[in-house]
């Protein structure tokens, strides 16, 4: 295997290799590996030469891709190889990067070719292409996941670091599942899509295939920000990747919405996962999907279905044996939907919108299997729209209801197929997926992909925050899963880790307000305990005003943690404290409050 962006870059950076060997290492493992139907081109000797030359006299501790090889589905336009979208007759040569790509490039990580897909990113499962069905590298005989199969299998079977797909249906999330892999589908607008083919425009996202969750996020951070040439793009938060949150609340599927069409093992191993994260310290509510499973079947039931007539209609129309029957059909019922029907379903999708967020309220994720079932190239072949559609029951809705998705390998099964999970949460808490993903994947002690590597071992430094945020130390109503910790997460705030402080502080419980509250006070050194608290990153813009909004007697002061590191947290002023009680032998709020509760139960008259 080529290795992981990480593994790389530090190898880079050290000079223990360099950027040119890599490449020429990855190109050599493409030849290796012996199937055509992965890549629709390939850069040549020349196009390779000029992307290293770049990198010459350039500082690599300012490129977080420093000679890092990848690759870029077909749709997406790479300057000097041509854009096919798997259709040869639709092929235009393109004459600059899309903006994702170009990005990629400034920050050091150098394109080998383009990969094949679906053909006009139309299906989830990679069969239908003139260029061939790619090769599961997991088990051969099963699909290996679309629309975008060749740049997941191109980083499943380890050659490249990671790959652009894109994903409006579930095209970065089905193959990622398919192939045991990493798939970030961020949320729409944090990437541009200016220089993508489109399949729906207004719910096209370009996605990331990588085989670790850090991976994903670096690459996506490197893409994300605001581009004044598209106008989907918006300006979204997206911090670094932060430690596991302390009891966060996860939804699932009620057992009637468990979906699996008679797949046993992956209702079991979808229980399985549950449990998993649970035991990592989720607390799981089951939740009805009804309106989410309305929502998915407005995608291909629906008006929306007329946009991707609006995309590649008129070349349909005009050259329609050059496009894949299965395609057709599907690209044809587009013509068919009036401007009525259209405005019908965008009310009928606000009133669902606004169902989801009832559902979701006080819910950090929701966790659905990525896919209900498996199906082989012999069964894809023989029912190809059963079979497809069943593919992204738990991926067609995820756009259309403005969500960001994380799907991360759970388990081999039995029978030696991939199974995964994904996970959902609103735009802009992409990092609170990666959060979540990154701990879960770990925690499965799965080889990445199909390479047989072991997953790398976590970093124990605390992440700094990323560029905008601010680390807040908090130690009462904010923290996790307490009353006001949505304020953060709405935010777009980041847990990064739990922590203590240095033993020169107290802790005393406020008079209570509209919220109860801990105060913190400083003293001399080794005066009072160590108190446990909760690092999270806020957004500049939120701290300033969280700090605004802060009631007396409690403020912001720099806090000394038990590592010696510094950080703002909440503090009280010293005057408020005689008329306060004093807490610090409990060691922190949850604690004490804790206490409280099993004294009232002590209490409670019996009966």
């Amino acid at each position: 295997m080529i290795g992981t962006i990480a593994d790389i870059v530090a190898a880079h950076r050290a000079g223990r290799a360099r950027p040119a060997e890599t490449v020429a290492r990855a190109r050599a493992l493409i030849v290796a590996h012996g199937d055509p139907a992965v890549f629709t081109a390939l850069v040549d000797d020349a196009g390779i030469t000029t992307q290293l030359a770049r990198l010459e006299g350039a500082d690599p501790a300012q490129m977080p891709l420093y000679g890092v090889p990848f690759a870029v589905k077909d749709n997406i336009d790479v300057a000097g190889l041509p854009t096919t979208c798997a259709c040869p007759d639709y092929a235009y040569p393109a004459t600059r990067d899309a903006a994702a790509v170009a990005r990629l490039r400034r920050a050091g990580a150098i394109i080998l070719g383009k990969t094949n897909l679906d053909q006009f990113a139309t299906g989830l499962n990679g069969t239908r292409s003139p260029y061939g069905t790619p090769r599961n590298p997991v088990r051969d005989d099963l699909v290996p996941g679309g629309s975008s199969s060749g740049s997941a299998v191109a980083v499943a079977a380890g050659l490249v670091a990671f790959a652009l797909g894109t994903d409006t249906a579930g095209s970065g999330r089905v193959p990622a599942g398919l192939n045991n892999i990493v798939g970030l589908k961020p949320s729409l607008g944090l990437v541009s899509t200016r220089g993508v083919v489109p399949a729906c425009r207004s719910l096209d996202c370009v996605s990331v295939f990588a085989l670790t969750v850090e991976d994903a996020l670096l690459a996506t951070s490197v893409m994300a920000g605001p581009d004044e040439d598209d106008p989907y793009s918006r300006v979204l938060p997206l911090g670094g990747l932060a430690g596991f949150p302390a009891g966060p609340t996860l939804a699932v599927p009620r057992a009637q919405d468990l979906v699996t069409f008679g797949d046993r093992a992956s209702e079991a191993g979808f229980r399985r996962a549950a449990e998993r994260m649970a035991r990592l310290g989720a607390r799981l509510v089951e939740i009805d999907l009804t309106p989410f499973f309305e929502t998915a079947r407005l995608l291909y039931e629906g008006p929306w279905v007329a946009e991707r007539y609006a995309a590649v209609g008129a070349f349909l129309e005009s050259r329609p044996a050059s496009v894949h029957p299965v395609v057709a059909g599907i690209i044809e019922q587009g013509r068919h939907f009036s401007a009525v029907e259209a405005f019908r379903g965008q009310y009928r999708l606000a009133e669902l919108k606004a169902q989801v967020r009832a559902a979701l309220a006080g819910i950090d994720a929701l966790m659905v299997p990525t896919m209900p079932t498996v199906f082989t190239v012999a069964q894809m072949q023989a029912e190809p729209v059963r079979c497809n559609s069943q593919l992204g029951v738990y991926t067609n809705f995820v756009n259309l209801l403005d969500m960001c998705g994380l799907a991360v390998p759970a388990e081999i099964r039995a029978d030696g197929a991939p199974a995964g999970i994904t996970l959902l949460a609103p735009a802009g808490q992409d990092a609170h997926l990666a959060a979540l993903g990154a701990a879960f994947h770990r925690d499965t002690g799965l080889t990445l992909g199909a390479t047989g590597a072991a997953h790398p071992a976590a970093s124990t430094a605390m992440p700094a925050p990323a560029p905008g945020y601010v680390a807040v130390a908090l130690f009462g109503a904010h923290l996790s899963g307490l009353p006001l910790n949505g304020e953060l997460v709405e935010t777009g705030g980041l847990f990064i880790r739990e922590a203590r402080t240095s033993p020169d502080y107290r802790l005393f419980l406020l008079p209570e307000g509209r919220v109860r509250r801990p105060g913190l006070l400083r003293g001399g050194a080794g005066s009072g305990g160590r108190i446990a608290c909760e690092v999270w990153a806020l957004p500049e813009a939120a701290f300033g005003r969280l700090v605004a909004g802060i009631p007396a007697p409690l403020g912001i002061a720099t806090v000394t943690l038990e590592d010696g590191t510094s950080v703002k947290g909440f503090a009280m002023e010293a005057a408020a404290a005689p008329a306060a009680r004093d807490i610090t032998s409990f060691g922190g709020w949850r604690a004490f409050l804790a206490d409280e509760a099993a004294r009232r139960g002590l209490l409670a008259p019996a009966g």
